[in-house]
């Protein structure tokens, strides 16, 4: 009995290994089967065999799919655009080209996306967008370089000749390209490119009048074009012979070239005629793909059973026959059990991602439709916030006076409202990027306190800085999204404290070679945040209580904004504090020190006066703007301040005034007819890099932050804006020119 359990359990212990192998086998197989099927797809593109292509990419795409591969899905999807981008169809490729892209950067297939900023180079080069095109072209060459992937290198060299010879008109530096990439293809397989890169070449001496050496290497392409069968290069060099015989006035052979190119061109028309009617964006529902799955299927199945009796036959003995078909049978029903699970999850798999791609579908319409209603809304609020300024200013009646007090409290509410929505949905909308560079924290902290001390003495609440003297002058990180954490922070505990104090706290943790941790504390002696709600108030649109809310008001948004800031660098908020005794937010942050800790004077803390709207006295400041309205609101309100104002309607104009008079300062909108905002401000920079320009627009969801700093401008004042805030940046930027001088 004994010798039989150890019998029972050497047969279990063989055929649980011999399962593992097989299945390992199984997906190694599936693996080169696949590989096999987008090598045998590029190669029938290149032969503009498409209908035969589509069936492979389709069958290599629903295998990928069934093991889930994502290196494999995203190459099949690469290979897909780059079918649509044979046939003309840009838009569909820049569709696969996304998906694919998507993918790649989640496992860091390096190699992929090379690929596919290649083909995205392609397609923009294509459209005749050529700064796109040089991206895409440069990201693929940064990678290949990485990789050492110098046959890739040509190939990049190759489309940027192409760039050059079809968009640039530069034959020239045309040429220098495609010697470049001759050179690095020169030990290549890839006989594809190597055939692009003479039939290019052809074209290059072609457009420089060396009629001869274009004829070389037009013959050159043909050779490579005629053994391997590549259809559209054989059509398209004899093309370029009958174009250069025409040229050098061999009218004969021109004609007969021409003739013979017809034919061809018809031919291959003819050949893929059916094929151009299908959708090849449905990688599903096509009869070949699922009769080709279902052969690959049966021959699976078949070669396990074979493959399964042959061993188990080789290895056991006929005194086992009896213990063995019991366990086969065993092992049988275990994998029919087995298979229709897997069945089961694969539906279930499909239906989960089909509602992914519904949620997500439904998300990009919500962040669309509230980015378009807050833009909308920015504009009449310009009108409201600007008047309600103007006319308080003009001396008006106690009743107006208050009446314009409360219609300027509606109108900074909705503002905070508007502003915190579109935050939100850019986090939500994942629209928010890291942008890493050197700072000073220090200053940048002083800059957000004097920014909302007008604020905390109107609540006759002070102030206070505790910065660490041991922590670096100058940080690599995002000063943007600190200053934005801050102002939502330290706004949240002026709105809940009157009569009392505020600290905000910079201290060392640590400091490891370069790399140093900082904790920030914001403190207030104010209402305070009972126990139960101290979780919660970190949700969208949540406050304290509703008495809260009702004594004083807000969106339930900051701390939301607050949380997912913090989440996407890596940390967290923390709370600390009882009801009626005030609170303490705190959290940590991770920067790369560029500069040592200098020492500090004990009154080095000390938080300075916002400065004073006497600067902006007989300064001229050019405002362009193509609203007629908002011209008239923000010129009213710079010149009851003395300031000399110059008006630009639109982007031209104002590069036009800029050139030829003297301005301090120039406020510039962003969305106006002709060129934008942007591109006005690059002309500028072009001649004048000194004078201060700050970007006065409604900012949407798609437009980032950072993209303005790095165009040229100083500063951004999102419209509509606080007057306050209006005053203090343009003050800023005055009193830096003033002490420039």
């Amino acid at each position: 009995m004994k010798n039989f359990t150890l019998l029972m359990v050497a047969i279990l212990f063989y055929s649980f290994s011999f399962a593992q192998e097989n299945n390992l086998q199984e997906v190694d197989e599936l693996n080169a089967t696949i590989e096999q099927l987008l090598e045998d797809a590029e190669e029938s593109i290149n032969s503009v065999r498409f209908d035969q292509a589509l069936r492979e990419l389709n069958t290599a795409l629903e295998l990928s799919r069934t093991i889930n591969h994502p290196r494999l899905i995203a190459l099949s999807s690469s290979l897909l655009a780059q079918l649509h981008y044979v046939r003309h169809e840009n838009d569909k490729a820049a569709t696969e080209l996304q998906r694919a892209i998507s993918l790649q950067r989640e496992i860091n297939d390096e190699e992929g996306l090379a690929y596919s900023y290649l083909n995205f180079g392609k397609i923009f080069t294509a459209k005749q967008v050529f700064d796109r095109a040089t991206e895409y072209f440069d990201l693929s060459e940064t990678l290949y370089k990485k990789l050492g992937d110098k046959e890739n290198l040509g190939v990049v060299d190759l489309n940027r000749g192409i760039l050059y010879l079809n968009t640039a008109k530069r034959p020239h530096a045309a040429l220098t390209l495609l010697n470049s990439a001759e050179e690095k293809l020169k030990t290549s397989s890839n006989e594809y490119e190597r055939g692009r890169v003479h039939y290019y070449k052809a074209r290059a001496y072609q457009a420089t009048g060396q009629f001869e050496k274009a004829l070389e290497e037009a013959e050159i392409s043909m050779e490579y074009a005629q053994r391997n069968q590549f259809g559209a290069m054989i059509q398209h060099t004899m093309l370029v012979q009958s174009q250069l015989q025409e040229e050098m006035g061999n009218y004969a052979e021109a004609l007969a070239l021409l003739r013979q190119n017809n034919v061809f061109r018809d031919s291959i028309y003819n050949l893929n005629r059916e094929v151009l009617a299908v959708d090849t964006s449905a990688p599903y529902g096509v009869d070949a793909m699922k009769s080709t799955m279902n052969e690959l299927t049966r021959t699976k199945e078949e070669a396990e059973r074979t493959l399964k009796v042959n061993k188990l036959t080789t290895i056991l003995s006929v005194a086992l026959i009896t213990i063995l078909s019991l366990l086969t049978l065993s092992l049988y029903k275990n994998n029919n059990l087995r298979a229709r699970a897997n069945d089961l999850l694969q539906k279930k798999n499909s239906e989960l991602v089909t509602a992914k791609e519904n949620a997500e579908k439904a998300s990009l319409a919500k962040a669309q439709f509230l980015s378009t209603i807050t833009h909308e809304l920015r504009t009449p609020l310009y009108a409201v916030t600007g008047l309600t300024h103007l006319l308080l200013e003009e001396s008006p009646t106690e009743n107006q006076k208050e009446h314009l007090n409360s219609l300027k409290f509606s109108g900074e509410y909705l503002l905070s409202l508007i502003n915190n929505i579109l935050d939100l949905n850019k986090l939500e909308a994942k629209k928010v990027e890291m942008l890493e560079s050197s700072f000073n924290l220090k200053k940048r902290i002083t800059d957000v306190l004097v920014a909302l001390k007008n604020s905390a003495e109107d609540k006759r609440t002070k102030l206070h800085l505790e910065f660490g003297q041991d922590i670096p002058k100058k940080l690599k990180g995002d000063p943007l999204k600190i200053s934005q954490i801050l102002i939502n922070l330290v706004g949240n505990s002026i709105k809940f404290t009157e009569n009392g104090d505020i600290w905000v706290r910079v201290k060392r943790i640590s400091q490891n070679d370069c790399k140093v941790l900082l904790r920030f504390e914001i403190q207030d002696t104010g209402e305070g945040i009972s126990k139960e709600k101290q979780k919660a108030i970190f949700e969208n649109f949540t406050q304290g209580s509703l008495q809260i809310n009702r004594k004083f008001g807000g969106t339930g948004l900051g701390l939301s904004i607050v949380k997912n800031l913090l989440n996407l660098m890596d940390s967290e908020i923390h709370l600390e504090s009882e009801l009626g005794e005030g609170s303490l937010f705190y959290f940590e942050l991770s920067f790369e020190a560029l500069e040592p800790a200098t020492p500090q004077s004990i009154t080095g803390n000390e938080i300075p006066e916002p400065l004073s709207n006497d600067i902006m006295h007989n300064k001229k400041i050019l405002i362009v703007e193509d609203n007629k309205i908002n011209q008239m609101i923000t010129r009213k309100i710079l010149e009851k301040n003395k300031v000399i104002c110059d008006v630009a309607d639109n982007g031209t104009i104002a590069i036009s005034k800029v050139e030829n008079n003297h301005f301090d300062l120039i406020l510039m909108d962003i969305h106006m007819p002709g060129i934008s905002g942007i591109e006005a401000t690059k002309e500028i920079r072009k001649f004048n890099e000194s004078i201060p320009i700050i970007a006065l627009t409604a900012v949407t969801l798609e437009e980032s932050l950072d993209e303005f700093y790095l165009n040229g401008f100083n500063d951004i004042i999102p419209k509509p804006y606080k007057t306050e805030e209006f005053f203090q940046k343009i003050n800023k930027y005055l009193s830096q020119e003033k002490a420039a001088v």
